[in-house]
């Protein structure tokens, strides 16, 4: 005879306790019994016991009830009821840079941190002191972004910000530790835990139809859980305190029944077209089904429309198709009503009983409603897939674990209320100088990851823990300030080789911080600012080659003329490269080849020609026969105030006064400063000036190719054309 084992399961409701014995043999079960009694008090509220004492009363009933029948009971698989649990969506971004390609560990640290954002939305205010009191039971990753953009893995990713969005479940502590007293007052021990929501759905949606997006929805008495499905998981869970007992009491008002006669009424109404009722009078009716239904159809709309906006509320959608579960989906017509405001065909909303649990038989004691799903997915799911408590010690201070899920480092690292956020060291405080008018941002060093160890050992994030390990967890130390060289941030300082005149010259770099000169190795400061600059023109290289002498060659000659600045380009100096004649402001490059030619020192005579300046005027005549040139200065250059030759020298920079002369024509006086006159010895000292053969005088007006003459008379002579010297 093949050993079957016993499980005994409780389902702790807002109305009632359900106990449940049954029989498991290599995968199949048998639900054997079950016992099911109200509270007599109000004991429990939204999922949460608010009176242990009351609630463990009940417990040990049921069972002393069920011993009775089938021996002593020590352990029991219970749930937490899926109306405590929180769904909560967050998100955590961390900027990325500059810094190493991220890695597993980082993400998950991306991760941890989102998910701990949501436990502080879950305890209220994002208050982090709280957010510990929750645990977390699974969490999902709904996208990751790379610069805002989403991307499908952030492994080896770089850009400037990296993002993460999760929605996390939460059930607080308080839930499965009233739960654990009640157990205990009652002298049993909890065999394994499980949220009813997933119980129920792991007997009626096995893992293979999670894909698709369904709503479970038990409807109890007072409360109605909704848990949704998709992408192959749980990714919502909500509740509305609206259930069963509102249909009750809308039967109770309109027929004039008592609560328990109200609720049989109701369950007959599924199965018979007309019903029998006795009210508080005394009276019996006979109602048909239809008549009730138009009476109580409000309560019927205001349940459906609260189940119904709750699912919209969750899964933004209508989902594929609605399961109803518990006693209160056994509301007339509540299946078409659900399924008209979520606009789904009639048959994608239907009741399931425990008939849809494969692998199941029931007793024929045992009614195969609905409302024992949760009670059968109870002990079925803590057998297949159980939620027990593990206890670790994180730096020394003991955490309890619910494991809903496998536990890992990271779910220590929450629980115990440490800021995951907070573990990595913070980077070094960055630099910005300026680099040839360039902004540029100097990162300090990255901060440390945090040392992480379990037992000893170095532990990641994501490794598997087991009760009592011991997890201690340090600090990252945070990165160093910025430290750079000027050299760090020049791959290479630029020089270049130069011929000039014959010799060679190598001209460098030159590196200046703050406008000072400066070396590579010179370690910089926020807000320096930084220039590197080889000299690229003519006049550059001269300057930082210090040939000054040769640069002044070649600026342009300067001279102040009547007080005004006056430059003459083509007196001054030039320069070739490489035989072709440039200008100073011409960029020269590594192998050039210079011949600077030094400027000229002109005279006043040149200076006069280049500026169009008439130092002279003259005029032809003929004097005792010959052609001679009569000329006088119209202009005179003076230097210091004094009067210059056109042959004297002219230097750059010199001051000049340059005076123009104003003179009327050419007289006979004129001719004696352009020739020399010898006076005969034979003359009496007088003369007599002809022009043209005719008696003139010194102011005599002279004209271009006049003819002039000087005449002395000979002594004793009487006659001026007879014997007279010239």
């Amino acid at each position: 005879m093949y050993e079957q084992k016993k499980l005994f399961a409780l389902d702790i409701g807002t109305r009632s306790v359900v106990g449940i014995i049954l029989e498991e043999h290599e995968g199949q079960y048998h639900a054997k019994d079950i016992v099911v009694k109200e509270h007599t008090e109000r004991a429990m509220l939204d999922g949460q016991i608010h009176d242990v004492v009351a609630v463990s009363r009940i417990i040990s009933e049921i069972k002393a009830e069920l011993e009775t029948k089938h021996g002593p009971l020590k352990k029991v698989c219970v749930a937490a009821a899926g109306r405590a649990l929180r769904t909560e969506r967050a998100q955590a971004s961390i900027n990325i840079f500059g810094k190493p390609m991220m890695q597993k560990q980082d993400i998950l640290h991306l991760e941890l941190s989102a998910v701990q954002q949501a436990q502080a939305m879950a305890a209220g205010n994002h208050e982090f002191e709280k957010s510990h009191y929750y645990y977390c039971v699974g969490y999902s990753v709904l996208y990751y972004r790379l610069d805002g953009e989403e991307i499908g893995n952030l492994i080896d990713q770089q850009g400037d910000e990296a993002s993460v969005e999760i929605i996390a479940t939460f059930l607080p502590k308080v839930v499965v530790e009233s739960l654990i007293a009640a157990l205990q007052r009652a002298g049993l021990e909890m065999e394994a835990l499980t949220l009813e929501p997933i119980a129920a759905i792991n007997v009626l949606i096995p893992p293979s139809m999670r894909r698709l997006n369904v709503a479970l929805v038990d409807i109890g008495a007072g409360t109605s859980d909704i848990a949704v499905t998709d992408m192959g998981t749980v990714i919502a869970y909500g509740m509305v305190p609206i259930a069963g007992d509102e249909i009750t009491e809308a039967i109770s008002d309109q027929l004039l029944l008592d609560f328990p006669l109200a609720e049989k009424a109701k369950r007959d109404l599924q199965i018979n077209n007309s019903i029998k009722v006795t009210d508080i009078l005394g009276f019996e009716t006979e109602i048909r089904k239809e008549e009730l239904i138009a009476q109580i159809s409000p309560a019927l709309d205001r349940l459906a429309d609260a189940i119904c906006h709750e699912i919209l509320n969750l899964n933004n959608t209508s989902p594929k198709a609605v399961m109803l579960v518990g006693g209160g989906s056994l509301t007339p017509e509540l299946p078409a009503r659900i399924a008209r405001k979520l606009d789904l065909p009639v048959n994608r909303v239907a009741i399931r009983g425990i008939d849809a649990i494969s692998g199941l038989t029931v007793s024929d004691m045992i009614d195969k409603g609905p409302e024992l799903v949760t009670p059968i997915g109870i002990a079925i799911a803590a057998q297949k897939s159980p939620v027990q408590y593990c206890t670790v010690y994180v730096n020394e201070q003991p955490v309890r674990l619910f494991e809903a899920k496998k536990l890992t480092v990271g779910d220590c690292l929450l629980a115990s209320g440490i800021k995951i956020k907070n573990l990595y060291g913070k980077p070094g405080l960055a630099m910005i100088v300026n680099m040839n008018g360039q902004n540029i941002t100097i990162p300090g060093s990255h901060g440390e990851a945090p040392k992480i160890l379990r037992n000893g050992t170095t532990s990641a994030l994501d490794d598997e823990i087991s009760s009592g390990d011991l997890i201690t967890v340090e600090k990252g130390r945070d990165g160093q300030q910025a430290v750079v060289k000027i050299g760090d941030l020049i791959d290479d300082i630029p020089a270049k080789s130069v011929t000039i005149n014959s010799q060679e010259y190598t001209i460098k770099a030159e590196i200046l911080c703050n406008e000072r000169s400066a070396a590579a190795d010179q370690l910089l400061n926020d807000r320096d600012k930084i220039e590197c600059h080889i000299p690229e023109t003519v006049e550059e290289v001269l300057q930082a080659l210090g040939l000054n002498d040769l640069l002044n060659e070649l600026k342009p000659f300067r001279i102040n003329m009547n007080g005004k600045e006056t430059f003459l380009p083509r007196i001054s100096g030039k320069v070739l490269r490489n035989g072709i004649e440039i200008n100073p402001y011409s960029i020269i490059e590594h192998g050039d080849i210079l011949i600077i030619e030094r400027r000229k020192v002109p005279t006043v005579k040149e200076i006069a020609e280049l500026k169009q300046i008439m130092l002279a005027e003259s005029i032809p005549v003929f004097f005792n026969g010959k052609k001679i040139e009569m000329s006088r200065n119209v202009t005179e250059f003076q230097r210091e105030g004094k009067a210059m030759a056109e042959n004297d020298r002219i230097h750059d920079g010199d001051i000049l006064n340059v005076v123009r002369k104003t003179l009327g024509p050419f007289i006979f006086q004129d001719l004696f400063g352009c020739v020399e006159i010898d006076m005969p010895k034979d003359t009496t000292g007088k003369f007599v000036l002809l022009k043209n053969g005719e008696k003139s005088a010194f102011h005599e007006t002279i004209e271009p190719g006049d003819e002039l003459k000087i005449v002395w008379p000979a002594i004793n002579k009487k006659s001026l054309n007879v014997d007279s010297h010239i």
